[in-house]
């Protein structure tokens, strides 16, 4: 990923441009469904953009992002990562233009989704679940619910159709019909109506999930390739996104769901893949999780230097998966793997900075074993410590690292069989040994000498 100084600058221009005019309401929609997804950073950046363009008006004037930040009272990197978010969510696009060296913006701001958009969603609205609870979601529900207008058996329609109300014009005022359409093409040129453009609701690529591999286990006699619809493959889509099902998985859930006309029941569909996720995870709903390490709690801010800065700033700025098949050497995680990762982000809350830096330390330490057991006690531990940042994680590596070394070499002296030692007198070296043979040496013939001198004096006395 790259950093957002080779992406955005304080001198770089933009403009704000709306995509269909916002009202009062699109503003209750952001601040009670969204704001709980996206926080309190990305709500602030779309009002204060929003606030830019003039009421019934469509485009901004044209300002820098100096300005922005002294409007928000935030770092550049705080700006770009809120609006990573809200382009993910769906509620921005950005166009650039790079003119000479110099990059101009376009932040198209698009209206929430409208509050039975949102609730029949199918996975923003389970992030929320998951996010405020059942109650306050049901209190969420019933603050943008009313009750439906009375049956057309209760009350007569008595409404006039538009013929019976107006006339056709006469041949006299046909005169004018050139006139006006000459007037509204040359009006046209260069311009767009002022209006209200419908949100599409936030669709997961299919190239995302393999629906060949689908299709190949989908017996043609149980369901017909024909009930596999645009519609019925975008959720599909979402579904595997939301709770991580597997082509294999996923076609269980299509064959609950087929109905007696051979077509898929979308609720059907849906209920049974919710189900079998909260029978997986003990009754829990998935939640919303970054890919990468949120800007808050990370502190590799500036560009780094030397070799741990650029290893903390990597950690920071890539997804674990990535890192996984990075140490891995580009292989793909198995499907156990994946939901060790997604429990460990989850179950324990860890940062996605902070899961980097203990997929890096198990891999290392179990010669590329990614065991469950080792893996739930450092993230267990990690998550009592409450650890958020990386360079915390990696001292606590470290650390463990050190105890477990001391812990061996402390097991390998215990182990190791007593050997004798006899305590050597300092004069027990080969030199003394040499001196001591020597003298011996001489003291033999000395005796030699005086023995065959006594031998002589004896043989002439016996004479």
């Amino acid at each position: 990923m790259a950093q957002h100084w080779q992406e955005i600058l304080p001198i770089d221009r933009y403009i704000v441009a709306a995509n269909g005019l916002l009202n009062e309401y699109d503003r209750k929609v952001l601040t009670f469904l969204y704001q709980p997804l996206i926080g309190s950073t990305c709500f602030s950046l779309y009002m204060t953009l929003w606030a830019e363009v003039e009421e019934n008006r469509l485009w901004s004037e044209s300002s820098t992002h100096h300005l922005l930040m002294n409007l928000m009272g935030m770092n550049l990197n705080d700006i770009y990562e809120a609006r990573l978010k809200l382009e993910g969510i769906g509620l921005l696009k950005t166009f650039v233009k790079t003119v000479d060296g110099e990059r101009s913006f376009i932040y198209e701001l698009h209206p929430p989704l409208n509050p039975e958009q949102f609730f029949l969603d199918g996975m923003l609205n389970i992030y929320l679940y998951r996010k405020i609870g059942k109650n306050h979601f049901a209190r969420l529900r019933r603050f943008f619910t009313d009750h439906r207008k009375p049956t057309e058996k209760e009350y007569q329609n008595v409404t006039r159709a538009f013929q019976d109300v107006f006339a056709s014009a006469t041949p006299g005022s046909l005169q004018y019909l050139q006139d006006v359409s000459e007037d509204i093409e040359e009006a046209g040129e260069n311009k767009q109506f002022i209006g209200r453009n419908e949100t599409d609701p936030i669709q997961i690529g299919g190239s995302t999930f393999d629906f060949n591999l689908l299709e190949a286990g989908l017996n043609e006699s149980l369901v017909p390739k024909k009930a596999l619809t645009q519609k019925v493959k975008s959720v599909i889509s979402n579904l595997a996104f939301l709770y991580n099902i597997d082509p294999i998985e996923m076609k269980n859930f299509i064959l609950g769901a087929i109905n007696p006309n051979d077509e898929i029941d979308i609720e059907d569909l849906r209920k049974g893949a919710r189900d079998w996720y909260q029978f997986e995870n003990y009754d829990q709903l998935p939640s919303l999780i970054n890919r990468t390490q949120p800007i808050a709690h990370q502190v590799q801010l500036t560009e780094p230097k030397t070799q741990e800065e650029k290893l903390i700033r990597s950690f920071e700025t890539t997804s674990p998966l990535t890192v996984f098949k990075e140490i891995s050497g580009g292989v793909e995680p198995s499907d156990a793997n994946l939901k060790l990762l997604e429990e460990v982000m989850i179950k324990y809350k860890l940062l996605p900075g902070v899961v980097n830096v203990l997929i890096d330390f198990v891999m290392r330490e179990t010669n590329m074993q990614f065991s469950k057991n080792y893996v739930d006690s450092i993230a267990s531990h990690w998550a009592r410590l409450q650890v958020k940042t990386v360079k915390e994680a990696m001292e606590l590596a470290k650390s463990k690292k050190n105890a477990q070394n001391e812990s061996k070499n402390t097991g390998k002296r215990a182990n190791k069989k007593p050997i004798r030692t006899e305590l050597i007198p300092d004069w027990f070296d080969e030199s003394p040994k040499a001196s001591v043979k020597g003298n011996a040496q001489e003291n033999d013939s000395e005796d030699e000498a005086k023995k065959r001198a006594i031998e002589e004096k004896l043989k002439a006395f016996r004479k």
